[in-house]
C-alpha cells in the first residue's frame, strides 16, 4: 500500500531520474511529491504572450509551428552529413526559430513531421538572436496530440501529452529534470496513493467552502480551469494558515496562562520625576502605546508585545519610561541590543534623558534614586571593569542595566528581573533572546521593538503570539529628507558632484555620513549579508561580480582625493571598542566632518548635526536597511540628504528596490515593497531577509484575506478545546510542528 508517507520511490522506481528529483528537489516521500505544486499555469488555449525579450532569458512559452524544413550539413567532427530541422514558433508577439541538430535522417523526418504547421505546443528554452532573429536555445517540448509511436526519437528531445486539459502546469525543476518528469509522476502517484486522511475537520472545510485534501490535490495538478486551480490553491493556503495561527494562537494562550508579578508602579516615584523633567510633550501616539505598555504591566501575566515604529518615532522613549515603572516596582529592567555601538549609545542616551531627575548628570553606576543604578555590560568590558556592575545586578541595585549578548553570559545574575527589552529584536538568534528571559525567576514583562516596520499581515503570521503596538507619528523637530538615485550604471560621471554635495554640507557647518558595504577587500561586517534579489521560483538571482567599496580603502582615497582637507574618520565593527568609543563620540561633539563607516550606524546613533548621507554600492542592501540607515540624518531640524550611489543595471530588482527608497520615506509603505519585491523569508525559521520560505504556499501579503480567516477559525476551534481533541488528526500536525525545530524558534521568539 502505497500513502503520504512513503518514499518517493514507490512511485519514482529507482534510477537516475528519481535520484535527480530526492536530491535536486529535495521530495523524500509521495506527500512531498504531491506537496510539489506548479508554480504557474499556461492557458492552452491562447499561444503565450512574449514581450521585452532578453538574451539569456529562460522563456516556457505556448507556441504554434507555422514553418518548418529540413537541411543538411557537414558535420566538422566526422566530416559526414548531417541534419538539421529548422521550425518557426509563432508566440502572441514576436516569432522565434528553433534549430534541432539530428544525425540520422529518420530523425530529421520525424521531427519534421512533427512540427508540421499548426502543431501547438508547450516549448522550453533561452531566448538568444541568430542573424538578427530572435530564438530558442535546445528547447524541451510538448506537443499537444499524439506522436507516430513507430518513430525512433532522442531521449528527452520531445514528448506528447494524451490528457490534455486547458490548463497546463509548469513545475519548479531541478537540473536533468523536465517539468513532464514530474507530471508524469505525479499523475501515477495520485492513481496509486492510498489513505489521505484530511487534517481539516468536515465542519470547518464547509463553513469555510474549502476543497477536500485529495479533490484539492487533484485540482492542483491537473485542472480542468484556471476557476479549479483557485479553489486548490485557497484549499493548501488555508490550510497552512489555520495550522500556523494554531501553534501561535495556543502559545499565545500559554503564555497568558503563566503567572507573572505584576509591575503597577508601587510606592516609586521614578517615572512622575521623569516625566515632569521632559522638555517636550509626548506625542499622542507615545502616550497611547505607553498606557497599553502600564496595563500590560500592571496584569499578574506576563507582558509579551512588539512595539514598532518609524526611525525617530521615540520607542527608546517609551521603552524606558516603561523600564522607570518596573524600577518604581522594585524590580529590574534589561535592555537588550544588537551591537556594541548601539548599547553604547543607548547608554549615553538614556543618561542623558536621565539626567534631570536627579539635577545632574548620570555615569556609570550613578544613582537614580532609592539605591538605584544604571549600569553598562559589553564584551569588551575587562574583568576587573566587570566586577562592580555584575554584583550591582546581582543585589538588585541595578535597576537598569543595558548590554550586548554580554548580558547572556552565565555570571551575569540578576536579583529580580520584571521587564526584558529587546532593539531590534530581527538581529538576534532565538535562543539569545531566550537566554535572557530564562534569568528572570518568574516569567518577565517582555517588549521587543525593532524600526522596520512591519505589515499587518506579517505581524499576524510571524508575531501572532505577540500583542503588537505601532508608533506612526514623528516627534517635532524631525526635518525632511531627500533621497536621490546616482546609477553610475548609465551616469558614471555623477560621483564627482556626490563628492561636491558633502563639501557643500560640510561647509555649512554641518557633517555627513558615508556607508559602505565592506570593511576592507571583501570582509563585511559581522553578521551582515548582502542583499539578494530572487526570480520567480524563490532563487537567488547572480549579480555581475566586481569588488565592492570598503571602508578603510574609501576612507583614504576621499582623503587624498574629493574630500581632502576635510576631517574624515573611520568606523567599523572590528575596530578595537575604545578606539569606535572615541571615534563615535568625536563625531557626536562635531570634532570629524565626515564619517566612513559600515552599517554599525545603522541604528541607535543620534548626531543632530549630520545632514547627508552617502550610501555606496547601495544596491547590496535591502530596503528596510537603507531606510533605517538614511534614518541618522535630518535628526536635528535640519533637512537631510541621501545619495544612493549605485552600479545596479535599469533593469534589474535591486534598481526596483533602490528607486522604491527614494519615491518615499513612509516606511510602512517600503515594509510592503520590501515584501513584494524580496518575498516574506522564512517566516518560521530564523532566516529574516527573504528567500526561499518555509511557508509552502502562503504568502503574506497576497493572501491577507486568507490570514485574517485562519486566525478567526483557529480561535474558534481553540475556544472550543485548546488541545484540539475535536479535530485530531489537525491536533497531530499542530504537535508535529510544535515539536520541530521551527516551533522552538517560534515559542522562544
Amino acid at each position: 500500500m502505497i500513502t503520504l508517507d512513503s518514499p518517493v520511490q514507490a512511485v519514482l522506481g529507482d534510477n537516475k531520474k528519481a535520484e535527480k528529483i530526492v536530491t535536486g528537489l529535495k521530495l523524500r516521500t509521495v506527500g512531498d511529491l504531491l506537496h510539489h505544486f506548479p508554480r504557474r499555469y499556461l492557458n492552452t488555449a491562447k499561444l503565450t504572450s512574449v514581450a521585452d525579450l532578453q538574451e539569456g532569458l529562460m522563456l516556457t512559452v505556448l507556441g504554434e509551428i507555422v514553418d518548418s524544413k529540413v537541411a543538411t550539413y557537414s558535420d566538422r567532427k566526422t566530416g559526414r552529413t548531417a541534419y538539421r530541422v529548422e521550425a518557426l514558433l509563432q508566440t502572441d508577439g514576436p516569432r522565434l526559430s528553433m534549430t534541432f541538430f539530428l544525425k540520422k535522417p529518420w530523425y530529421a523526418d520525424h521531427y519534421q513531421r512533427m512540427l508540421a504547421p499548426g502543431t501547438r505546443g508547450v516549448f522550453i528554452g533561452k531566448a538568444g538572436t541568430f542573424n538578427n532573429r530572435w530564438q530558442l536555445t535546445h528547447p524541451q517540448m510538448v506537443l499537444f496530440g499524439n506522436a507516430d509511436d513507430g518513430a525512433q526519437v532522442p531521449d528527452d528531445a520531445a514528448m506528447t501529452i494524451e490528457a490534455l486539459t486547458d490548463v497546463f502546469p509548469i513545475y519548479p525543476l531541478t537540473a536533468g529534470v523536465l517539468s513532464w518528469d514530474l507530471q508524469r509522476a505525479i499523475r501515477f502517484a495520485r492513481e496509486v496513493v492510498t489513505g489521505i486522511e484530511d487534517p481539516l475537520p468536515d465542519h470547518l472545510k464547509q463553513a469555510y467552502q474549502i476543497l477536500d485534501l485529495r479533490e484539492a490535490f487533484d485540482q492542483i495538478h491537473q485542472p480542468a480551469s484556471f476557476e479549479e486551480v483557485e479553489a486548490a490553491q485557497r484549499r493548501f493556503r488555508f490550510a497552512e494558515a489555520v495550522t500556523l495561527q494554531l501553534v501561535l494562537g495556543r502559545r499565545r494562550r500559554a503564555l497568558q496562562a503563566q503567572g507573572a508579578q505584576a509591575r503597577t508602579g508601587g510606592a516609586g516615584d521614578l517615572l512622575e520625576r521623569f516625566d515632569a523633567t521632559l522638555p517636550f510633550t509626548l506625542t499622542a501616539g507615545q502616550r497611547q502605546v505607553g498606557e497599553e505598555i502600564e496595563r500590560d504591566l500592571a496584569q499578574p501575566r506576563p507582558m509579551n508585545r512588539l512595539l514598532q515604529g518609524e526611525v525617530g518615532s521615540g520607542k527608546t522613549l517609551v521603552a524606558l519610561r516603561a523600564m522607570l515603572k518596573v524600577v518604581d516596582s522594585g524590580g529590574q529592567a534589561a535592555l537588550l541590543a544588537p551591537t556594541e555601538v548601539l548599547a553604547q549609545q543607548h547608554y549615553r542616551s538614556i543618561n542623558a534623558m536621565l539626567a534631570a531627575v536627579n539635577g545632574g548628570s548620570l555615569v556609570a553606576g550613578g544613582l537614580l534614586g532609592g539605591g538605584t543604578t544604571v549600569e553598562l555590560l559589553t564584551g569588551s568590558m575587562t574583568k576587573a571593569q566587570r566586577t562592580e556592575p555584575l554584583s550591582r545586578i546581582a543585589i538588585g541595585e541595578a535597576g537598569i542595566v543595558i548590554g550586548t549578548h554580554a548580558l547572556l553570559q552565565d555570571k551575569v545574575i540578576f536579583d529580580d528581573l520584571g521587564l526584558v527589552v529587546v532593539d531590534e529584536q530581527h538581529r538576534f538568534g532565538v535562543e539569545q533572546r531566550a537566554a535572557l528571559t530564562d534569568k528572570a525567576g518568574a516569567p518577565p514583562h517582555v517588549l521587543v521593538m525593532t524600526a522596520t516596520p512591519i505589515p499587518r499581515t506579517v505581524a499576524m503570521t510571524v508575531f501572532g503570539d505577540l500583542e503588537v503596538s505601532t508608533l506612526t507619528e514623528l516627534p517635532a523637530g524631525r526635518a525632511p529628507i531627500q533621497t536621490n538615485l546616482v546609477p553610475l550604471s548609465e551616469r558614471p560621471q555623477w560621483i564627482d558632484r556626490v563628492w561636491e554635495r558633502v563639501r557643500e554640507e560640510v561647509g555649512k557647518g554641518h557633517q555627513a555620513y558615508v556607508v559602505a558595504p565592506r570593511i576592507s577587500g571583501d570582509d563585511a561586517e559581522q553578521g551582515e549579508t548582502d542583499a539578494v534579489d530572487l526570480d520567480e521560483d524563490g532563487n537567488p538571482i547572480k549579480e555581475p561580480s566586481r569588488p565592492l567599496a570598503a571602508v578603510t580603502e574609501l576612507a583614504a582615497e576621499l582623503s587624498a582625493g574629493p574630500l581632502h582637507g576635510l576631517r574624515v574618520a573611520l568606523l567599523h565593527g572590528r575596530l578595537p571598542p575604545e578606539e569606535k568609543e572615541r571615534t563615535m563620540r568625536a563625531f557626536a561633539a562635531g570634532e570629524i566632518d565626515v564619517l566612513v563607516s559600515t552599517t554599525v550606524i545603522e541604528v541607535g546613533v543620534d548626531v543632530a548635526n549630520a545632514t547627508a548621507m552617502v550610501i555606496v554600492d547601495a544596491e547590496r542592501f535591502g530596503v528596510s536597511q537603507l531606510h533605517q540607515l538614511r534614518g541618522r540624518v535630518g535628526r536635528g531640524g535640519l533637512p537631510g540628504l541621501c545619495l544612493l550611489v549605485s552600479h545596479a543595471s535599469y533593469d534589474t530588482p535591486a534598481r526596483a528596490r533602490l528607486d522604491a527608497v527614494a519615491s518615499t520615506t513612509d516606511g510602512f509603505v517600503l515594509s510592503q515593497v520590501d515584501l513584494e519585491l524580496r518575498r516574506e523569508g522564512d517566516v518560521l525559521g530564523a532566516n529574516q531577509s527573504g528567500g526561499r520560505s518555509s511557508l509552502r504556499n502562503l504568502r503574506v501579503l497576497r493572501d491577507e484575506e486568507t490570514i485574517v480567516e485562519a486566525r478567526a477559525a483557529a480561535a474558534e476551534l481553540l475556544d472550543k478545546d485548546v488541545d484540539l481533541r475535536h479535530a485530531p488528526r489537525l491536533a497531530a500536525v499542530v504537535h508535529e510542528i510544535e515539536n520541530s525545530i521551527q516551533a522552538e524558534y517560534m515559542e522562544k521568539s
